[in-house]
């Protein structure tokens, strides 16, 4: 707290209290620790899910000086909830997280709270978009159990179904599967998700149905000018890989076979991973891209998303290909990682050491948009709202691929230990609202807000961060 900072004090056990409730006092050792640990996760939860919660639900940033503003992608309003992460599922999960290791039915109630929220957001369609309106709005989704309008869109963009069901998985098993609108709710979203996977195995960005019925092909290169053909604006009912979706639907399905235990799941897994061998591309350049149309030919997204070799996504395609192999214990969804690897080492480094977003079809000339654009092979006038070069992970997926070559068990969310010291630092910062308060300072923030340097602002991710740290460390993990 403020009482710690002021007097500078190093965050380790063994502080002299100072007239606050979270200032430990001189430690009997990690039990007074964790007394404040327990303590700190009850304020800040009553805070966040009393005063901050609008309908059960969350976006990104808010005023923290009287919540009257609020962002997720863009400015929101109070009768917002930001489904796609780190919005309403972000938080819930934390709760979820200061239930199981307190066991106390407040942090349950806020859980089941947020629940609903996603179960009054949930689209007929079985998914979710990326917002939740409370009031008419021009793009209001058409709800499963309430009035809406006619958006039908459940999206996988950016994690936005993936979070809403795998948190709500959760929350049923929390508890124990009794409350019949969750586990609904659980079971038509499982239905819709495994009713858009492609025959092939793939998923798309979005879908309002069943996927329709599609050729079963291995990837290849396109037979005409990708440069200048076969753009379609429904790019997202195509086979896609943008922004994280091989993983993190691998992860839905395994969090669904894990506490269903439904054989279903773990076809629809393998099943995926199937997709992940067809969708790398032949040589020379044995790797993935974003988006396939019908043919696996690489194909145009959006108009900064040309077809072309994706690193990024390629590293994803193959983090998933691991935690499937991983999982299911077969060898087969390793075998096409040992070549993507050489290649992106041998033949895509930049001169900083970085991999491009993109590489162009079979000259793997590194691939940009200018201002305009037009398609270019320099990063110097490239929109500055994309990530057009990426840090690589080579060197850990390596490590991995050899540990399930080997038979090892991949973790599937490797987390650092929570120390005395993280635990001190994040109860000295709680103010005596129970509000970790941040302070812009240029640095780049999801959703690109466009905050004054100095503006105070509550952040939901930073508060799931902190609850999730107090919680395993009250745990003991």
């Amino acid at each position: 707290m403020a009482c710690l900072f002021r007097l500078a004090v190093a965050a380790v056990v063994g502080l002299e209290a100072i007239a606050s409730p979270y200032c430990v006092a001189r430690a009997d050792g990690d039990s007074a620790l964790r007394d404040a640990a327990r303590a700190a996760t009850r304020q800040a939860t009553r805070y966040y899910a009393e005063t901050v919660a609008s309908h059960g639900g969350y976006v990104y940033f808010y005023n923290a000086d009287d919540l009257s503003q609020r962002w997720g992608e863009g400015a929101a309003t109070v009768d917002m909830a930001f489904v796609q992460p780190p919005g309403t599922p972000t938080v819930g999960d934390a709760y979820l997280e200061a239930f199981a290791a307190a066991g106390e039915v407040e942090f349950l109630d806020a859980a089941r709270a947020t629940g609903q929220c996603l179960i009054d957001g949930q689209l007929q369609s079985g998914g979710w978009a990326q917002v939740i309106h409370f009031t008419p709005a021009r793009r209001m989704g058409a709800y499963r159990t309430r009035a809406g309008g006619r958006m039908n869109n459940s999206s996988l963009d950016d994690g936005q179904s993936q979070a809403a069901l795998q948190f709500l998985m959760r929350l049923d098993k929390a508890l124990e599967f009794d409350d019949a609108a969750v586990h609904e709710a659980v079971a038509y979203g499982l239905d819709a998700l495994l009713a858009a996977q492609f025959a092939n195995g793939g998923f798309p960005q979005v879908w309002t149905g069943p996927a329709p019925a599609q050729p079963v092909l291995p990837a290849s290169y396109p037979d005409y000018d990708w440069r200048t053909e076969r753009r379609v604006k429904d790019y997202w009912n195509y086979y896609t890989l943008n922004d994280g979706v091989a993983g993190t639907v691998a992860e839905t399905l395994i969090v669904a076979h894990e506490i269903y235990g439904e054989g279903r799941h773990l076809a629809a897994l393998r099943k995926l991973g199937d997709f992940l061998v067809l969708a790398q591309m032949p040589a020379p350049q044995p790797a993935w891209c974003q988006q396939y149309n019908y043919q696996m030919h690489p194909m145009w997204a959006r108009k900064f998303e040309p077809p072309a070799i994706a690193g990024h996504e390629s590293q994803d395609a193959m983090r998933a290909l691991l935690t499937i192999a991983s999982y299911t214990g077969d060898e087969r969804y390793v075998k096409p990682i040992p070549a993507a690897l050489e290649y992106f080492r041998t033949q895509c480094m930049l001169p900083n050491g970085k991999l491009a977003r993109f590489y162009e079809l079979q000259t793997n000339r590194p691939l940009y948009m200018d201002g305009e654009y037009r398609l270019a092979y320099d990063a110097e006038s490239a929109p500055s709202h994309y990530g057009w070069q990426q840090t690589p992970r080579l060197e850990s997926l390596g490590r991995a691929c050899d540990a399930v070559a080997r038979g090892e068990s991949l973790p599937r969310s490797p987390r650092r230990r929570v120390t005395a010291a993280d635990v001190q630092r994040i109860i000295a910062a709680l103010d005596d609202d129970g509000r970790w308060v941040s302070t812009y300072d240029g640095e780049g923030l999801v959703g690109q807000p466009k905050f004054a340097r100095g503006f105070r602002y509550l952040s939901s991710q930073v508060f799931a961060t902190n609850l999730t740290k107090l919680a395993r460390f009250v745990a003991g993990d």
